[in-house]
């Protein structure tokens, strides 16, 4: 039979489902055994146990003399399957007294699967022994093709069991970090609000959040942060920050404690070069539209009066959270009268870059917000952000894009 095609039968033979290794290389040695095109009438499986450091019979199938189930052969009498992740098959005389007297008188050994180490030493998991008509050398050939395709089989299988666990680890993920974003529609008062965020990968660092107590009618903060680093950090570091901020703003804390807190929180849980830009509104019923800010080392929002094309932007009153331990964080504010605009967001949107590596950038994003500030937030938040997608489609340099949309109406 050639090579080839035997690598293909047994490939075959492999790629059904299978629960686990032994059970994928019990069905690998019947379907081998009843093949009219292998010469191979009997076989065995040996698993290495580092315990006893022996190998274990699993399994014995065919036209075989059968010995004791679970019947172990030491390693220090067999140092030649030290040799085997060289050789992969060897061809040698029996020497064990009990497998002897049944008549095994010359063997085959070939390694399977998974090289392990053991006292400095690698072997393979499995061995499989084969009997034939003749054990010689013409049969290598094939046993090493058996070994290379079986091995590459369990390999693939435990490959896609690890990505069937990642992909549920990152369903998990993804629920979590869903689950820290609110509704994206809110209103409050003469407020009206809509929020979007959009991973660069399956979870990231960007989030949103609107934080209420429910017998509090007089206030309403809308947070955006975007945690620095990427990936499942960010989204740790980001969901740790949401955490702390809506469990603090339960407690009527001022804007600038409940800051400091959230801060020394993350500088205490995160290292230094992990830390968190953040921009805290809070919406108040005042009849004026009294906003109350804090810019920790955000992008500076922008404000679009009703009566003018001219933007304000909202600076920085303090660092980013986490790297600094000590820090204050002071609060402004300004009022919204009806009409007025502000647009809060991440870098991951002005930062976006076309296929020459142009950015986005601030003045672009400030004309969609002119040219669409007649519309409601949502409708706002959605062309602006699919206007970004657009540009940043083939481009060199992606993030995560966040923005949310406040109107006073």
């Amino acid at each position: 039979m050639q090579l080839r095609k035997l690598y293909r039968t047994i490939e075959k033979i492999a790629s059904r489902p299978f629960t686990n290794e032994e059970e994928l290389l019990r069905q690998a040695i019947h379907d081998i055994i009843h093949s009219e095109e292998i010469n191979i009438n009997g076989g065995r499986i040996w698993k290495f146990d580092s315990k006893s450091a022996s190998y274990e019979l699993l399994y014995q199938y065919g036209e075989i003399e059968q010995i004791k189930q679970h019947y172990r052969i030491k390693l220090k009498d067999y140092p030649i399957f030290l040799e085997l992740p060289k050789l992969r098959t060897i061809l040698a005389s029996e020497q064990d007294w009990y497998l002897r007297k049944r008549g095994i008188l010359k063997y085959s050994a070939t390694g399977i699967g998974e090289k392990i180490q053991y006292r400095g030493n690698t072997l393979f998991r499995y061995i499989l022994a084969f009997n034939a008509d003749h054990i010689d050398e013409s049969l290598t050939p094939t046993l090493n093709i058996i070994s290379a395709a079986l091995s590459s089989a369990l390999r693939t299988k435990k490959i896609e069991h690890k990505a069937q666990v990642l992909e549920r680890d990152i369903d998990k993920a993804r629920d979590i970090q869903q689950s820290i974003l609110p509704q994206h529609e809110m209103q409050f008062h003469s407020f009206d609000i809509y929020g979007i965020s959009i991973p660069d990968r399956i979870v990231g660092g960007d989030f949103f959040d609107y934080l209420q107590v429910e017998d509090d009618k007089e206030r309403m903060a809308v947070v955006i942060g975007d945690a620095t680093s990427k990936g499942f950090s960010a989204a740790a570091q980001a969901l740790y920050t949401s955490g702390a901020l809506r469990m603090g703003f339960g407690y009527q804390t001022k804007i600038s404690l409940l800051l400091s807190r959230t801060n020394t929180l993350l500088n205490k849980t995160f290292s230094e070069e992990y830390f968190v830009s953040l921009f805290y509104a809070e919406l108040t019923d005042d009849k004026n539209g009294l906003v109350i800010y804090a810019n920790c080392g955000h992008n500076n929002p922008i404000l679009l009066r009703a009566n003018s094309r001219k933007p304000e932007f909202i600076e920085a009153t303090g660092q980013m959270l986490g790297p600094f331990p000590n820090q204050n964080f002071r609060t402004e504010n300004f009022l919204m009268n009806h009409g007025d605009i502000l647009l809060l967001y991440t870098d991951g949107v002005v930062e976006a870059t076309d296929e020459k590596g142009d950015f986005y950038g601030e003045e672009r994003l400030t004309r969609m917000l002119i040219d669409h500030r007649d519309e409601k937030p949502k409708e706002i938040s959605q062309n602006i952000i699919e206007d970004v997608q657009k540009f940043n489609i083939s481009g060199t340099q992606s993030d995560d894009k966040t923005i949310v949309t406040i109107k006073r109406s």
